[in-house]
C-alpha cells in the first residue's frame, strides 16, 4: 500500500474527502518525525511507539575493497509493535 492508496482507505473509513485525509496523514507522520528527532518516544496504544535510538560505532568492511572501516555512532528511528498489531499481523495459535 502506498501513499495514495493509505488515503483512500482512510477517507472512505472516516467519511471524509481525500483531499483532507492527505492532510491528516501529512500531519500525523510529520508530527511523529518531529517528535522523534526531538528524543521524544511517541506510543500509540495498540499500533506501537516511535522511537530515537542509539547505534554505538562499529567495525565494518567497504564491499568492494574489503578494507576495514569505522562506522561511526548514529542516532536511529526505531518502531516497536504493539500488542495488538502483532496479533492482526500473526494470531496466536489456539495450543490445544
Amino acid at each position: 500500500m502506498n501513499k495514495g492508496e493509505l488515503v483512500d482507505a482512510v477517507a472512505s473509513k472516516a467519511e471524509v474527502t481525500k483531499k483532507d485525509a492527505d492532510k491528516i496523514i501529512s500531519a500525523v507522520v510529520e508530527s511523529i518525525m518531529e517528535a522523534v528527532s526531538s528524543g521524544d518516544k511517541v506510543t500509540l496504544v495498540g499500533f506501537g511507539s516511535f522511537e530515537r535510538r542509539h547505534r554505538k560505532a562499529r567495525e565494518g568492511r567497504n564491499p568492494k575493497t574489503g578494507e576495514k572501516m569505522e562506522i561511526p555512532a548514529t542516532e536511529v528511528p526505531a518502531f516497536s509493535a504493539g500488542k495488538l498489531f502483532k496479533e492482526k499481523v500473526a494470531p496466536p495459535k489456539n495450543k490445544k
